[in-house]
């Protein structure tokens, strides 16, 4: 009997397993971390062997911790980091050198003459993607040019590309599937939006050949199954998604106008355009949401679009709150001291560490606190690190009120901040909409699940996925709208400060 769904969550410090029911709940989860390579300052890589191994890895203790059999599972789906990038022989299977993490910004050059030579517009129009180290294609070509022989090998056919999902398709089907899904090819500078393949305009720019490059497939569709002596029996593989993809369609944003948000590290913010790209002219990235198999909905037209917008720096302000001032110990003692006073007395605190992302995308930016006075004390500072991760989410969300015209009743949140109370009631106050976080908060695996059970009839359509879907939490505006435009005003002015 089939009783379950198979996420794999591989993630960029970690690679995760989770099992869920029919019901969307969660039976199993598993984690094994790996290690982070800097070779260089701004270089940043992974050994291809330890991302495969530690999937397997966290698979294989699922099973035997919860005694599940890889003949109850119904499908398998993928959920992956984005934009990193994998070169490895056809032959063996083989990775050629590390993989390129998409934090990785020693392609920035060669972006540089890309757009000093106006390639940029081209780029963008058909990409929905700005010339930027963070996204495949100009690692590949650094790749290419870098490693000796490589380029000749690739044009004979010697060398495959993938993002990640496309390795562990590879690993899983012991070779059968050279593929990605629609989501991961749209982060590639080598998809085209409108036409859903690769572009040869876009491929000759790059001196990419065409030869290296997987198979393009919806998000919810059956790409094999894996090799029966890896998990003991064979597992359809039938749904592949970038995370943030994925944790979008988790959270049942299923419907124009509908965005999440994942609170971590930085913040990732998607919202459902629908069923064609919408152009950003506010800072935003447009790309594919997800692509159901014509036949998997047949509610919904199978391709999904959406903007998305980055923060850099969110919870990254809370860990240097305690590894560099040191006014916490532990990142979950921040919601309470922040709580302990009634305002941030003034204090404003714009953390562009890295600078800012979207909708500025000004790298040249450093962050800066205002409005200190001889009263200001660390629970002050605190509430206005909160605060400032409240901001950056209004000036995307007003990027993409601006870009699609859809007005934003309610947000979606999910990721590690969201066991902050205080966090997601200043985010509604601000924002003067719903804030709602999800009872299961897993939802990148989640969404890996529901796209791979769709495509073998485990469930039924997004109706079915959508009423499943449970608030645990709603946080609803308290602020007069005087305040909320005083405090925007003030972080505006504070930004502004610190642009470049």
């Amino acid at each position: 009997m089939k009783r379950f769904v198979l996420a794999l969550d591989q993630g960029t410090t970690s690679s995760r397993a989770i099992l869920f029911d029919e019901a969307g709940t969660i039976c199993g989860v598993e984690q094994q971390e790996y290690a982070q390579h800097y070779p260089q300052p701004a270089w940043v890589e992974h050994a291809p062997e330890d991302i495969w191994t530690s999937q397997a890895g966290a698979v294989e203790k699922l099973l035997r911790t919860h005694n599940v059999s890889a003949s109850e599972i119904a499908a398998l789906g993928i959920a992956n980091q984005r934009e990193t990038t994998i070169l490895w022989e056809r032959a063996t299977g083989r990775p050629v050198a590390n993989a390129i993490v998409w934090q990785d910004r020693r392609t920035a050059p060669l972006c540089e003459r890309l757009r000093s030579d106006g390639c940029e517009p081209l780029f963008r129009e058909r990409t929905g993607l700005p010339l930027d180290p963070y996204f495949s294609g100009t690692k590949v070509r650094w790749l290419l040019d870098e490693i000796p022989g490589l380029r000749e090998r690739a044009e004979r056919g010697e060398i495959a590309f993938g993002t990640v999902d496309s390795f562990l398709l590879w690993r899983l089907t012991a070779g059968r599937v050279h593929a990605t899904d629609v989501s991961n090819a749209s982060r590639t500078l080598l998809f085209n939006l409108r036409t859903r393949t690769w572009d040869d305009d876009l491929l000759r720019l790059l001196d990419i050949p065409r030869a290296l490059l997987p198979e393009i497939h919806p998000s919810s569709h059956l790409y094999g199954e894996t090799e029966a002596s890896i998990f003991g029996a064979s597992i359809p593989i039938s749904g592949v998604a970038g995370d943030q993809h994925a944790a979008t369609f988790g959270q049942a944003c299923h419907s124009p106008g509908m965005v999440k948000n994942t609170y971590g590290t930085g913040c990732f913010l998607l919202m459902n355009t629908g069923n064609a790209p919408q152009a950003s002219r506010h800072g935003l990235l447009t790309t594919v949401g997800w692509e159901l198999d014509a036949d998997g909905d047949v509610q919904k037209p199978p391709t999904t679009y959406a903007l998305e917008g980055s923060v850099f720096v969110a919870g990254a302000a809370v860990q240097w709150l305690r590894d560099e001032l040191q006014i916490i110990r532990h990142a979950s003692e921040v919601e309470a001291l922040a709580a302990s006073v009634p305002d941030s007395g003034g204090v404003v605190f714009v953390p562009a560490f890295v600078g800012l992302g979207a909708p500025y995308w000004d790298a040249g930016a450093r962050g800066a606190i205002f409005g200190l006075t001889r009263g200001t004390g660390r629970a002050h500072i605190a509430r206005a690190a909160l605060e400032a991760v409240c901001h950056q989410t209004y000036d995307v969300l007003e990027a993409m009120r601006a870009d699609s015209g859809l007005p934003i009743r309610e947000l979606r949140v999910d990721g590690g901040m969201t066991t902050n109370n205080s966090l997601l009631q200043m985010q509604a106050d601000l924002l003067g909409a719903t804030v709602i976080r999800p009872a299961v908060t897993e939802t990148t695996a989640l969404g890996a699940a529901y796209l791979a059970g769709l495509a073998v009839g485990f469930w039924h359509d997004t109706a079915q996925i959508g009423s499943q879907w449970r608030a645990d939490a709603r946080f609803t505006p308290a602020m007069s709208e005087d305040h909320r435009q005083s405090l925007r005003a003030n972080w505006s002015q504070a930004v502004a400060r610190v642009r470049s």
